[in-house]
């Protein structure tokens, strides 16, 4: 790994070893990466020259840090030579590392599972030192190099003690997709439909007669009602009933001209299929006047994307994934995500044995809210961990003790919910801007990456800042 004093810049001078960038370089274990993940990242004889992975996951990372999109983080990186480091280039250019649309292939390559694995090394890189220092040396013993996880034998050879608190809490991370109601749903449908159809018609022009969409009077209906500020019930139905029949008046044309299909653009045929599903859910809905369907489709572009319902004052359903993460020592690290909502009791047991699988032992205390007290999980803590909350049956006589642990427990509790906060304030979590669903997980493991390195570098500076001041103390306590 280069130095900072080895960083050649052409306008004179050198980098600050004590720069957030550069510290942060220092604690990501690039050579682990390049060994185990390289082969993502190919080298090809023919065309362009390939990225290595710390380019790509350095930009990924600069980008979630930063907030930025890709167009911007390209200029970020362009104009500023402590970025250049953080990639690991040897001097400052003024020249593109990549074009920004590769920055899309990078989320796509590095998944959420690879992710996962980069967080546990980096929130455990202080575990592993301490045992490092206080562990033996013979063969076998320590913690395995790869992983960063208790080997094996070490855990063979350990004794199950119970130790440190483990948090656990879901919340739901929303896409970035305007709020959907069925009305706008079926008019932007309508609209894609015709776009379709014109595309279509156009490979056949001069020999077939264009079909009759009634389009302006489509639109029209949809505007009477969607410009409104209160619709009525009986109102709202109507408006929904025109629109399926526009919609359906156009599949049964696009179905006519099925032979055509082929010539239509991926994009668009993908946008097809998922309309005709959406056309079923809709119409399914309409007969049985209800609001509710399994698999709901709300968002034609992002059809992966789920209703879940929170029970929030200012939010009672959000649209995105159901993410359950546990914190340690202030670390946070991904327990479940799925785009179908599930009760994040269930993740319980699974969280504790991953625990037991990081650090060797399993938790002394499981601090999570109500839900997670079902009776398989507490039975599953009966022994040697305690599960926050009320306890079951009558009053015991150290009623005032267990209610005092219970305040103090709900207090820790906090961090977990301020891990939430701070995610979805600081590092885009409240919004996912990623179109895909496999680089919308991807970006939710970066943002639990950035999490865990801007934590690190806040104890770093805090034991910096601990140590001028006990050396001031001396120089003020020792006469010159």
């Amino acid at each position: 790994m280069n130095l900072p004093v080895d960083f050649f810049l052409p306008f004179g001078g050198k980098l600050a070893e004590d720069n957030r960038w550069v510290l942060l370089a220092q604690m990501i274990p690039w050579w682990m990466l390049e060994e185990k993940y390289a082969k993502n990242f190919k080298k090809s004889l023919k065309g362009q020259k390939a990225v290595s992975i710390r380019i790509a996951l350095g930009a990924l990372i600069i980008q979630e840090r930063l907030g930025t999109d890709d167009r911007e983080t390209l200029r970020q990186i362009l104009e500023n030579p402590y970025l250049q480091y953080f990639l690991g280039l040897p001097e400052y250019r003024y020249r593109r590392p990549f074009h920004h649309s590769l920055m899309t292939h990078f989320r796509k390559r590095l998944g959420g599972e690879i992710l996962d694995e980069v967080n546990e090394w980096i929130a455990l890189e202080e575990a592993r030192k301490s045992d490092d220092s206080s562990g033996d040396d013979e063969p076998g013993s320590g913690t395995d190099a790869a992983s960063g996880k208790p080997s094996e034998t070490q855990l063979q050879q350990m004794e199950l003690t119970n130790e440190g608190e483990l948090l656990l809490d879901a919340t739901c991370a929303p896409a970035d997709i305007a709020y959907p109601t069925d009305l706008s749903l079926l008019n932007q449908a309508r609209e894609k439909l015709e776009k379709i159809i014109d595309i279509l018609h156009e490979l056949e022009r001069g020999k077939t007669r264009k079909p009759r969409t009634y389009r302006e009077r489509a639109r029209k209906a949809y505007l009477a009602v969607a410009k409104q500020r209160r619709v009525k019930p009986r109102a709202m139905r109507k408006a929904i009933g025109k629109q399926l029949r526009f919609v359906s008046r156009d599949l049964r044309m696009i179905a006519e001209l099925a032979d055509m299909t082929s010539g239509l653009p991926r994009r668009l045929y993908k946008e097809l299929l998922v309309i005709q599903e959406l056309y079923r859910q809709q119409q399914t809905m309409y007969d049985k006047r209800t609001h509710s369907i399994s698999d709901r489709i709300v968002s034609i572009a992002q059809p992966h994307v789920r209703p879940i319902v929170r029970g929030k004052a200012r939010a009672n359903v959000e649209f995105g994934e159901k993410l359950a993460i546990s914190v340690v020592n202030g670390y946070a690290f991904r327990e479940h995500l799925s785009w179908d909502s599930y009760n994040e009791g269930q993740t319980l047991q699974d969280a504790v044995e991953r625990y037991r699988a990081r650090f060797g032992y399993y938790p002394k205390a499981v601090l999570a809210d109500q839900i997670y007290r079902t009776r398989d999980n507490l039975r599953f803590c009966k022994e040697g961990i305690r599960l926050s909350g009320p306890q079951l049956g009558r009053p015991s006589a150290d009623q005032q003790e267990k209610k005092k642990i219970a305040k103090t427990d709900a207090a820790a509790r906090n961090a977990v919910e301020g891990k939430f906060g701070e995610g979805k304030r600081s590092y885009g979590f409240g919004r996912i801007r990623a179109h895909l669903q496999t680089t919308s997980e991807t970006v939710i493991g970066l943002q639990l990456l950035v999490m865990n390195l801007e934590k690190r570098l806040r104890g770093l500076f805090l034991s910096i800042l601990q140590w001028l001041w006990l050396r001031l103390a001396v120089r003020l306590l020792v006469p010159l």
